[in-house]
């Protein structure tokens, strides 16, 4: 999502340039970086594409005249989907055209070296840094899962200005979105903590039905251009999914030891 929208020109749909961007909170922060360089608009809104979709309608005088309108419009979610205003929904094809536009605009002299996929990550990275990111996965949890969401929310006061294992942090919230187009509010989204060098930590819970919860636990680690961006990601976050473990108290509450599922 990030480098689409770092390489938008590149892209005939946005040839006069992107009017807005968003991404769902418990999306990779990338996103962000690219859009305080380009000086859009980003917005953070909770999981699901209908609040993706307000902001797409912004400023059509049929649904919410008189509003700011940030079409063109370019938005995505951590579970890999991504779209644009031509249609209210993800759009894989539509992405998978837009990367392909993206290789063809960096390889037009076939006397060249090949620009890959991974050249135009790596080049990426180089310029706004690298968000190592992964999701836990805890499914089928059948106790436990609503007394940790209630205990982060009793601690969120307590772990703002807090420095655990030489990180500070920054904000602790109970994510809330007040939508900019409809004005509606949508709060209890998600435990969002957020350290001072741009990492976080994410809880969300999913699912309560006859099979159990499934607890969310996303984890981001940010690492500056010229820090060390080549590393797995899933040995950068593990210090952060530690320290998640010990602010929740996950395993006592929910007498899990591992997730289910690390993507």
């Amino acid at each position: 999502l990030a480098i689409i929208a770092a390489n938008s020109k590149c892209i005939p749909f946005f040839k006069e340039g992107l009017k807005g961007c968003a991404r769902s909170m418990p999306t990779s922060g990338a996103l962000d970086l690219v859009a305080k360089k380009k000086k859009i608009p980003c917005f953070v809104t909770p999981t699901g594409w209908k609040f993706f979709g307000n902001l797409m309608d912004s400023g059509d005088e049929l649904y919410f005249p008189g509003k700011t309108s940030y079409v063109p419009f370019l938005c995505g979610e951590e579970s890999f989907g991504t779209s644009s205003n031509h249609v209210r929904e993800k759009d894989g094809m539509w992405a998978a055209l837009a990367w392909l536009q993206i290789l063809a605009s960096k390889n037009k002299d076939d006397k060249k070296p090949l620009v890959t996929v991974e050249d135009i990550t790596k080049a990426h990275w180089k310029e706004y840094g690298r968000n190592y990111y992964c999701r836990y996965d805890y499914e089928g949890v059948e106790k436990g899962a609503d007394e940790l969401m209630a205990g982060l929310k009793e601690k969120l006061k307590d772990l703002e200005g807090k420095e655990m294992k030489g990180m500070k942090i920054k904000t602790a919230e109970n994510f809330a979105y007040n939508d900019p187009v409809d004005e509606s509010v949508s709060a209890n989204q998600g435990i969002n903590i957020i350290f001072e060098d741009g990492s976080r930590i994410v809880f969300r819970l999913s699912g309560t039905g006859s099979s159990g919860a499934t607890i969310r636990l996303y984890l981001e680690k940010y690492e500056g251009p010229k820090g060390n961006i080549d590393d797995s990601a899933f040995e950068v976050v593990k210090p952060l999914a530690e320290l998640a473990l010990e602010i929740s108290d996950l395993p006592n509450l929910t007498g899990r030891s591992s997730p289910t599922v690390i993507t």
